[in-house]
């Protein structure tokens, strides 16, 4: 069944209709299809376009399209060629010459524009969630790992010793700028595009403003023309994925080294970790890779996406049937990711002995002494070149640091103080800084951050439920 079949005065062919299907993956828009219809069929009878009683035949043939689809009973017919066709033509057979009514005033162009902000908004809504489990994790590991420290990097080479809780939350604050971004797209999705038609509204007394209310959305489209046209929020939610990808890609980066050998600063739970078909030793971060690797597929997604729209004119072109798969991937690949990864969290076990370890190189406090100078009155780049000498001579006479810093004038017994393990982890005393002080701060900050956010998830999931 095709919704144009009147025009033509035959079918198409049949590399045609395999070629423009979209069923296989538009099948997952069922659901919201089924809201937005009966959302649509209420506000037609509200202006007497379908009489009550048709209202209530339309409304009922969807109840029972809906629970076939929950069933699994739903047959798809082979010329079904999308979603909305396959529902269409069910209510026709199930409600007759009246089911003819469901199309009244809507095109797919603005139905399919409506269905996939639907969609969007619990799927963002769902992703902002599991996110915040995350983040529950890593604060949960973090109060747990204590007056624990490890080497901080720049460049991948040790620059300052951090507190593990310091390192973890950092993860979690860069998840938190994830969370407000998908609650961002929420709000600038939350748009109804029915009633805008194919692309330029319609001649009967429609009423979008009572749609888009039925449906939770804050109000309705300005411009019918852009309303049909309008992939913005799908970019954006697969920016929002992709950058989120990101995140989740360098952490898993870290524990790929971090459950080395070569650092051994972690040993991950054999239940997120997987073996080799040859090597008999091997425990191999397979979650961690896969993380890491999901974050190409996610900027493949968004880059294909924007290819796409980049020429196309005003108003709906079938261009647009590409936008779907790449979200749908995209959203299904950060929430299996996020939830995985969540679990290598939980389970992951540090080895505090093999952090201090690297964290207590003498070089590491370098820039301690160099602030010690300066509190004393040196100019910071006059200190900077005399601790810097002391790291050179170190190296090259292969002498202890902490004798020659013990030995100098301007040092003495309280630089070489603040070379001993454990120290200057516990001198980084500003703001959102490593120390333990700082970081008992921001932790508590972090919680209320999460707090705020699970209150703007909440209500936004509380309205993509009515999807």
């Amino acid at each position: 069944m095709t919704l144009w079949q009147g025009r033509f005065g035959e079918g198409m062919a049949e590399v045609v209709a395999e070629f423009t299907v979209s069923l296989p993956f538009d099948r997952a828009l069922a659901e919201v299809d089924l809201v937005g219809s009966k959302a649509h069929v209420r506000g037609l009878g509200r202006h007497g376009i379908v009489s009550p009683e048709e209202v209530d035949q339309l409304l009922g043939a969807l109840d029972v399209v809906g629970q076939e689809l929950a069933t699994g009973s739903f047959a798809f017919a082979p010329d079904d060629e999308d979603v909305h066709t396959a529902i269409e033509r069910r209510v026709t057979e199930l409600a007759g010459d009246v089911g003819a009514k469901l199309h009244t005033g809507r095109s797919r162009n603005d139905q399919i524009a409506t269905d996939l902000r639907l969609w969007s908004r619990r799927a963002l809504a769902a992703i902002a969630v599991d996110v915040m489990a995350l983040q529950d994790v890593l604060l949960h590991r973090a109060r747990e790992a204590g007056d624990m420290y490890l080497p901080g990097y720049t460049h991948l080479q040790r620059a300052q010793p951090v507190l593990l809780a310091h390192h973890l939350l950092a993860h979690g604050w860069a998840l938190a700028r994830d969370v407000d971004r998908l609650v961002a797209s929420i709000e600038r999705l939350n748009i109804s595009p029915l009633g805008a038609g194919a692309l330029a509204g319609s001649s009967l007394p429609l009423d979008p403003d009572f749609v888009a209310e039925e449906l939770g959305f804050l109000g309705r489209f300005e411009n019918s023309l852009d309303a049909v046209s309008d992939r913005d929020f799908v970019a954006e939610a697969l920016f929002d994925l992709s950058l989120l990808g990101v995140h989740l890609s360098r952490m898993g980066e870290e524990l790929v080294l971090w459950s080395s050998e070569e650092f051994g600063f972690c040993t991950l739970d054999d239940a997120y970790a997987t073996g080799s078909s040859m090597l008999p030793q091997k425990k191999n971060p397979d979650v961690a890779e896969l993380a890491r690797g999901k974050a190409g597929r996610l900027i493949g997604n968004l880059t294909g996406l924007l290819v796409t729209l980049k020429g196309l004119p005003l108003s709906y072109n079938r261009d647009l049937q590409e936008d779907k798969e790449p979200l749908f991937d995209s959203v299904r690949q950060v929430s299996t990711t996020l939830r995985a990864l969540g679990g290598v969290y939980e389970t992951v076990t540090w080895h505090h002995d093999r952090m201090q370890e690297a964290a207590d190189g003498a070089g590491a406090a370098a820039v301690d002494l160099a602030e010690y100078l300066v509190e004393h009155g040196m100019p910071f780049r006059q200190a900077h070149a005399l601790v810097g000498a002391l790291v050179r001579d170190s190296l090259e006479r292969h002498v202890p640091l902490s004798e020659l810093v013990e030995a100098h004038p301007e040092l003495g017994d309280a630089g070489a103080a603040l070379l001993e393990p454990g120290v200057a982890v516990t001198r980084r005393t500003t703001p959102g800084g490593a120390g333990p002080k700082a970081v008992a701060e921001q932790m508590a900050r972090f919680v209320r951050r999460l707090d705020v956010d699970r209150t703007r998830v909440g209500l936004l999931a509380g309205t993509a439920d009515l999807a």
